[in-house]
């Protein structure tokens, strides 16, 4: 699994932004949810909370503030949210029961009762996994199917965003038991670059969408769990949990002491009745830098080092009629620019994350044209061309923004209007 980095070398402020194209009218009337998801007793925001409708595929997600934006086409009044959350009792919630405005939604922690199951506990760790791979071909997804999903990418430097990319695309996901890999094409997108007029390296993160979809552990395995590359980990049983009321094994993993290539130590989440992977958080080992950094790195100033000191991953299935499949990941990368002759160094870290906002069979098996597709090579900030207008998204879900990206994004908003004002003014 590669998280790849370009940095190519010192550039100044930009001055203007590019303004976005006028896009299509949208036609879907929608009535627009918002709120947070809290811990019943601390009140503490939930991250990455599942907000699920009952009786269709849509969805979104929580952001890392437990802030949530939920759009349900017209026509669908009747239906149910189910919010869900490792560790939680999930809540079934009448969507009569939703205002337009902000809802609290209060979880409670699920107590563990293992009196009275019968469960057959595999002999060892390192076999739950192996057979929960081998199920993928009947737990996950057995047909294509097309998903519209909402991808976002940020670039920090230490706590300022320096970058804010964000699209809307469709994924041709293939069936989990297929080698093809996953088609994307982009629909929308829109971004914004150095707005707090860094004087600094211009960071592009290289692969955008397909950095978050190849997260997808039980599509893809074999950017971690080979046949062969499984021996290289140890494998041990942690306590267990209970997500969306089903008791959950948490196995941990690490490589063994004596492999010295990076690799990779986290947690697995698997359904103890069905071995299925629910969700797995998982970082790189990253403590020989030359080798950490040969691994991202694609360009960089002759006059700096540059190496990753965290590298970590996240991934959450949903599940459907008894088939699971891809819903959320994230990749968070941090590393430090040491520039010769500098005192100081500098502390960077790109964020991506993806959620599946909705999906259908594509029982015709139709992909888009090899022209059309998004490259796996693609970087996101080149093809963005701006922000536009609050319903730029019109009727599709998105992460709601951190508050600060939020800031960001209203003084982009400012500074494009007076931009425009401006030139209408010189244009008289």
């Amino acid at each position: 699994m590669l998280l790849l980095l370009v940095l190519v070398g010192v550039t100044g402020t930009h001055s203007a932004f590019a303004l976005l194209q006028e896009e299509e009218q949208q036609t879907v009337a929608y009535t627009q949810y918002t709120g947070e998801i809290l811990d019943a007793d601390s009140k503490k925001p939930l991250v990455f909370a599942t907000l699920s409708m009952a009786n269709s595929n849509i969805s979104t997600i929580s952001n890392t503030e437990g802030e949530f934006t939920l759009k349900v086409p017209e026509g669908i009044d009747s239906d149910k949210v189910v919010v869900s959350f490792l560790g939680y009792k999930s809540r079934t919630i009448p969507l009569s029961e939703l205002s337009d405005g902000k809802n609290k939604i209060l979880m409670n922690i699920s107590v563990m009762e293992l009196s009275g199951v019968d469960l057959s506990v595999p002999k060892d760790a390192k076999t739950l996994v192996k057979e929960t791979l081998s199920k993928r071909g009947q737990n996950y997804f057995d047909d294509p199917t097309l998903m519209t999903a909402f991808y976002r990418e940020t670039i920090k430097k230490r706590r300022k965003n320096v970058s804010l990319s964000e699209a809307v695309v469709n994924i041709y996901k293939t069936p989990y038991t297929s080698v093809r890999k996953d088609a994307v094409k982009l629909y929308k997108a829109r971004k914004s670059t150095d707005y707090n007029k860094l004087d600094t390296v211009a960071l592009k993160l290289q692969g955008g969408p397909f950095n978050a979809l190849f997260v997808d552990l039980m599509k893809y395995p074999e950017y971690i769990f080979t046949e062969e590359s499984i021996d290289n980990y140890a494998f041990t049983f942690d306590r267990s949990t209970r997500v969306n009321d089903k008791l959950i094994f948490i196995v941990n993993f690490k490589q063994h002491g004596d492999i010295l290539d990076p690799l990779y130590q986290g947690k697995l989440y698997i359904d103890a009745e069905n071995k299925i992977l629910t969700s797995a958080i998982y970082s790189l080992n990253i403590t020989d830098r030359v080798k950490a950094s040969k691994m991202f790195v694609r360009k960089k100033p002759r006059n700096a080092k540059v190496w990753p000191t965290e590298v970590a991953y996240r991934v959450d299935y949903r599940e459907k009629n008894g088939r699971w499949y891809y819903g959320y990941s994230n990749v968070l990368l941090e590393f430090k620019v040491d520039w010769d002759k500098k005192l100081f160094n500098s502390v960077y870290s790109m964020a991506c994350e993806m959620a599946v906002t909705d999906w259908e069979k594509n029982m015709d098996s139709q992909v888009p044209k090899f022209k059309d597709r998004m490259k796996y090579s693609i970087i996101l900030n080149d093809e963005a061309l701006g922000f536009a207008d609050p319903d730029f998204w019109g009727e599709y879900n998105i992460i709601e923004p951190e508050k600060s990206i939020e800031s960001a994004i209203k003084k982009i908003q400012r500074q494009l209007r007076r931009a425009k004002s401006n030139n209408g003014t010189s244009a008289d």
